[in-house]
């Protein structure tokens, strides 16, 4: 079912088009519509592209189905971003027609910068997340996708997700180069960044300067941003937060934590190293009822580092008291010396065909000096255990 409300609504919404924000892939649902301003916005080639105005729509997505699959709205803002926007949002909120944790689908070419700026926080006070979308376009085949653009106010609005989806297929994701600028020579140090801009940025935990050496690697009017560089820098997350690291000696040996926050649950692998060897545990926390069905179905249970699947014994248990699915094994000293140079490690658990699988990876660049140094402290306990037996 679909809601609609025009400028007349109390619940007024910006314009369609947010000059600099960024484009999430949007889904079906209720729509809240209103006026925004004619933006410009300039392709990769530098050509000026007139978007005329039209107002920013809300298209809130929450039938049966919908709740159903993702279990929150999804949520579509396309049109340009205008300075009201932020408070008909809110508005929204508080009704809570977009409950905390939704999905937010972004398709504009810029708009108001502030008005970016405050949707962005509002995004990240109720810990929602942000992709790049448009509501699909209704034609005499059906429903079709459509492409989605995002850029200036939009990408800053889109950094306010806790949890950041990557740019996929043909939409794209960009900043006004002025927005990512670097000073020049001779410019005595002076940025051409707005100091809002940089405290937004801190706020949210994105990297300026990852932005500021893309534009200064561009000579483009819109520095646009790929998925692959969006998730190595952090600027996308794709649902998980950087994983952390916990190191603690224990009696006779070393303990490391790696854990993680995701949408799907909390991720934490432990390794014990003592004189009787390596241990290696992970717990895939997702409630005491999910991990239960996930125990039952999955046949085969394995870690994996990088693309190689590691230790494919027994299947997967269930801790009551972390409310996790938990996967133990002990582990060669040699997997630990591969983990060091590895981009990612993960544990999983299979169905018996193989085809559908539940768990989770991290990437191990955040916790790359904790690895190392659990390392060279293990070897030396594996060491003082051998010497004693000998």
């Amino acid at each position: 079912m679909q809601h609609s409300f025009t400028n007349k609504s109390p619940f007024r919404l910006a314009g369609r088009r947010w000059s600099g924000v960024l484009l999430l892939v949007a889904c079906m649902g209720p729509t809240y519509a209103a006026q925004g301003q004619s933006t410009a916005v300039r392709t990769s080639s530098g050509v000026a592209q007139a978007q005329s105005a039209e107002p920013l729509s809300i298209q809130v997505n929450d039938d049966r189905m919908t709740l159903a699959l993702t279990r929150v709205p999804q949520v579509y803002l396309f049109g340009a971003i205008d300075a009201d926007a932020p408070r008909r949002f809110e508005g929204l909120m508080r009704s809570r027609k977009i409950p905390p944790g939704s999905d937010i689908y972004l398709n504009s070419p810029g708009g108001d910068l502030n008005a970016g700026l405050a949707l962005g926080r509002l995004f990240r006070s109720q810990s929602m997340v942000t992709h790049l979308g448009a509501p699909k376009k209704k034609s005499g085949y059906g429903a079709t996708p459509r492409d989605s653009l995002c850029v200036g106010a939009c990408t800053y609005a889109y950094f306010g997700g806790l949890y950041r989806w990557a740019v996929t297929g043909n939409d794209r994701i960009g900043l006004n180069s002025f927005n990512a600028s670097i000073p020049k020579a001779g410019d005595a140090g002076t940025s051409q960044v707005p100091v809002e801009v940089t405290s937004y940025l801190k706020e949210m935990g994105i990297d300026q300067e990852v932005l500021t050496r893309a534009s200064a690697a561009s000579s483009d009017k819109v520095v646009w941003l790929a998925p692959e560089h969006m998730l190595s820098s952090g600027l996308a997350n794709n649902g998980r937060l950087p994983p952390t690291s916990k190191y603690l000696p224990s009696a006779g040996g070393t303990y490391l934590e790696l854990s993680q926050v995701a949408r799907d649950g909390e991720h934490k692998i432990t390794f014990q190293c003592g004189p009787d060897g390596l241990s290696l545990t992970s717990y895939f926390k997702v409630g005491l009822d999910r991990a239960r069905q996930l125990a039952a179905r999955g046949a085969g249970a394995y870690f994996q580092v990088d693309d190689l699947e590691m230790l494919p014994e027994q299947r997967a248990s269930v801790d009551d008291g972390n409310q996790s699915l938990v996967i133990n094994r002990p582990f060669p000293m040699g997997g630990l010396a591969r983990l060091v140079t590895a981009t990612s490690m993960g544990a999983w658990v299979s169905d018996k065909n193989g085809a559908v699988r539940y768990g989770f990876t991290f990437e191990l660049d955040p916790v790359r000096s904790e690895l190392k140094n659990y390392y060279a402290s293990c070897q030396q306990v594996a060491e003082r255990a051998k010497s004693r037996k000998h």
